[in-house]
């Protein structure tokens, strides 16, 4: 135990010695222990939380450390702690506080939170899940199970042990629970990017999990989810599990489902191609990633979908096509889509509704939001119905279930536009007429004033005292207030209370109005105890309604990223691709879908046409100089494949795409000076990894490899590499694109290799980029033309042309001496051979 965390002095306070004794059993975490109205934070918490949130910074009594904030401030304060890196144990008292008992309050953990186990809007991101990780490893092979606990999304699935850090650079977790004995694995593969916790070993138990698993969902085995082999996978689940009851979250009904996740199902896109095809971040802070380019969502559940999507493209052909063709469909019908579109603005974010609800978290305002949203989600039901056409649209319709009842059951129950919180004494969050009994207390507590008066209309009428007055205070409440002269009207069952010397005026109560007093008193706290029951009840009434509000939460979010995808189909002159077994791709007047969203007209961007198969051009290789185009080929084929297989538009004329499972890419040139590598090692480290891992449906783009070394070690390395390629059994679909113009001769001696080259056309001293890829060979790199377009000095490009004719000329006469030298040395074994064939004819003449 890390006593640094304490704040033991002598003598330590009740106070003190309850919360030490409660911070000993979470160690490691900022505990924040309600004391009356507030949160006190005591001894090195109390100076990491002074820092964080900039409030101040006392000393208690036996000089403890201490730091504050109202209760009522914990969701403005709570996510800084957080995002600080820090977990979070929330401690509230657990009985009213009775000011004449000595004892010690009861307070205990209500809550801890943690990067990966929050639902608070101001940590997560709304268009993003939150994933918690958790990962067992056995030998080689790995369990990776993935929670997003504000949306209830649950996966799980089995690997081997090298593939693990795609698995967390793709789901970019706010916390990775890892084994204890693996600490040092982790530090070297994570090199603290991540947020992790350290669970002990034990608890990664089959038996445990499993039990954890079909107890949490209510089931004999889990057979019905599909992971029931999954052995290391159900380890890993079912720890999560346990972490969030550890963490004391026990209200999860959201998460009703586990979902398995079969590489099979999906293409297979790695952490560098991502980056290099800039999917979801570009290079630069100034430009815009495909993902920019694709998320036009009305939701926040539909943009955490589309990113699922492009992180998994499917494989089947079944999905794929459904998809397109309810692209094609909206994009027939546009006075549907926009109407979609336009509803879809105003819904609310229905899975991380369901899961504030199932976690009861939820507040009034939201749910009274949730009932809007149903009765907009009814709406866009029944006009997609109402069109009576049939089709893939009127399908998802008719599978939206009917929720009218969730809706009717708030409404009925939560007064119009409530506030976020139910809060003493304000009555405006349950209806009228729900509760007989709230009824009468309401109307007691907010006819205060009318009756008073009438109490004192009644004693004035009965004691003749024209001035007598209700007043208040704190000392003694609602009293009587009279002039001094008055005092022998006052009736035998007045109290007096008080003279006023200074004023002439004596104070009187009565049994009548100390009642009343008492039942006003009351009323601020039975008001807001019955308006949360009543809360409390809807609330139940809710989370058994809650798998209906996820499947179609799951229907909307679909809905919205195929309509977004044929409103980005229509503004960008996008077709649908024709998707097929044949290991074949044809791309016909092909667009990079970033590139031209920066040309002003679209007919300027120059579009071009790619052919691979595994029979007459398995790979592609690609000349041009610098700026030609070279790269935004080989970007924008891969990007297209990659669309296609989301099931969404692409930028082309047209294009028949076989499924691919695999895309890789070799790009970019940088080092990665953190670990000690440099620009050549990064480069082979990314080669070696394509090439270790090809597929027999793997589609790869390779861009200037080999550039990091000296030319005749890369012009050696690009040579080997594409030998291999195109010998290897898969026949993998390549695009090679070089600046070793050497490599021109490897397409006479490899059949299914190909030259094109991207068309420069050269104007005197000048050349143009014509952008456009044709077939053959670039003979020329035009690097001084390149550099003279970049605005170098003429001084050095001029020096640059003498010195490059020097070159050229020697290079001449090198290849002419090596040649000559070659015919000496072929002539002199000629005739060796010649001397060798003579001695043997004799032989065999004597013999």
């Amino acid at each position: 135990m890390n006593k640094k965390y304490f704040c033991r002095k002598k003598e330590d306070t009740p106070l003190i010695k309850q919360y030490n004794d409660i911070k000993s059993k979470y160690p490691g975490t900022i505990l924040l222990f309600q004391v009356g109205d507030f949160y006190e934070i005591f001894g090195k918490d109390a100076i990491i939380c002074s820092n964080i949130l900039n409030i101040v910074l006392t000393k208690r009594l036996n000089n403890i450390n201490l730091a504050g904030f109202p209760c009522h401030s914990l969701n403005t304060h709570l996510p800084k702690i957080v995002n600080s890196g820090f977990r979070v144990a929330i401690c509230n008292q657990l009985e009213i506080s009775q000011k004449k008992e000595k004892n010690i309050i009861k307070r205990g953990i209500v809550e801890i939170i943690t990067p990966g186990v929050t639902i608070n809007e101001s940590i997560i991101k709304t268009k993003e899940n939150n994933f918690l990780i958790s990962i067992y490893i056995e030998y080689k092979r790995i369990g990776v199970s993935m929670l997003d606990i504000s949306t209830g999304e649950f996966f799980t699935t089995e690997d081997y042990k090298n593939n693990l850090l795609q698995y967390i650079k793709h789901f970019n977790p706010s916390e990775i629970l890892i084994q204890k004995k693996e600490k040092e694995f982790f530090y070297k593969l994570l090199k603290n990017k991540y947020y992790t916790f350290l669970i002990e070993d034990w608890i990664f138990d089959y038996l445990f999990s499993y039990e954890k698993l079909t107890s949490h969902f209510k089931t004999n085995s889990l057979k019905g989810f599909g992971i029931n082999d999954l052995k290391l996978g159900i380890i890993s689940s079912g720890v999560i599990l346990y972490y969030l009851h550890d963490n004391h979250h026990f209200k999860i009904k959201h998460i009703s489902n586990i979902h398995r996740i079969n590489k099979e199902e999906y293409i297979w896109i790695d952490d560098y191609t991502f980056k290099n095809l800039e999917i979801f971040k570009p290079f630069n802070k100034e430009g815009i990633s495909l993902l920019d380019v694709l998320d036009n969502t009305s939701t926040t559940m539909g943009s955490r979908l589309l990113k699922n999507w492009i992180l998994f493209p499917s494989l089947k052909i079944s999905i794929i096509e459904k998809r397109h063709k309810i692209i094609e469909e909206l994009c027939y019908d546009n006075t549907l889509r926009n109407f979609i579109k336009e509803n879809l603005k105003k819904i609310c974010d229905i899975e991380r509704i369901t899961a504030k609800i199932a976690m009861e978290k939820i507040s009034p305002r939201e749910i009274y939001t949730l009932h809007r949203t149903i009765l907009l989600t009814e709406e866009i039901k029944n006009n997609i119905i109402s069109k009576k056409i049939k089709n893939n649209i009127t399908l998802i319709a008719k599978s939206i279930l009917d929720c009218k009842y969730i809706s009717e059951k708030i409404v009925n129950i939560i007064q119009e536009n409530p506030p976020f919180q139910i809060e003493k004494g304000k009555g405006n969050v349950i209806k009228s007429g729900i509760s007989k009994d709230l009824d009468e207390i309401r109307a007691l507590y907010f006819s205060q004033k009318e009756h008073l008066e009438k109490l004192c209309y009644t004693e004035k009428s009965n004691t003749k005292i024209s001035n007598l007055k209700i007043g208040y205070n704190n000392i003694f409440g609602y009293y009587f207030e009279i002039k001094k002269r008055e005092e022998n009207k006052v009736p035998n069952y007045w109290i007096r209370k008080q003279s006023l010397s200074n004023s002439n005026k004596i104070r009187y109560v009565t049994e009548t109005l100390k009642n009343y007093e008492l039942k006003i008193l009351n009323a601020e706290q039975k008001i807001f105890s019955m308006e949360k029951e009543i809360f409390h009840k809807l609330i139940q009434y809710l989370i058994k309604n809650i798998k209906e509000l996820q499947i179609n939460s799951k229907i909307f979010a679909e809905l919205d990223v195929l309509c977004t995808f044929s409103f980005i189909a229509l503004e960008n002159n996008y077709t649908k691709p024709e998707m097929n077994n044949s290991g074949k791709i044809s791309i016909l007047d092909g667009r990079h879908p970033v590139i031209e969203k920066k040309f002003i007209s679209k007919s300027s961007y120059i579009p071009n046409d790619v052919f691979l198969d595994k029979k007459s051009q398995q790979i592609i290789i690609i000349t041009g100089p610098n700026m030609s185009g070279k790269s935004a080929v080989l970007r924008q084929t891969a990007i297209i494949i990659l669309m296609a297989h989301v099931g969404c538009f692409i930028p082309a004329k047209s294009a028949k795409i076989g499924l691919v499972d695999k895309i890789f890419s070799r790009i970019g040139a940088y080092d990665n000076i953190s670990i000690g590598e440099s620009t050549f090692m990064v480069e082979m480290n990314e080669t070696a990894n394509i090439l270790n891992n090809i597929t027999e449906k793997s589609f790869i783009i390779l861009d200037e490899v080999g550039r990091g070394t000296s030319t005749n070690d890369g012009v050696s390395i690009s040579k080997a590499i594409i030998e291999f390629l195109h010998k290897h059994k898969f026949r993998p679909l390549t695009l090679f694109a070089t600046h070793y113009h050497e490599l021109k001769e490897i397409s006479f001696s490899l059949k299914r290799v190909k030259n094109f080259q991207v068309y420069v056309k050269k104007i005197n001293d000048d050349i143009i980029f014509m952008y456009k890829l044709i077939l053959g060979n670039n003979k020329n790199s035009f690097g001084i033309n390149v550099a003279k377009m970049a605005g170098i000095p003429m001084e050095i490009i001029y020096r640059a042309k003498e010195i490059l004719k020097i070159l050229e000329k020697n290079e001449k006469n090198h290849y002419e001496d090596e040649y000559i030298f070659f015919l000496k040395k072929l002539i002199f074994y000629l005739k060796k051979i010649e001397k060798i064939s003579y001695s043997l004819t004799n032989i065999n003449k004597i013999n």
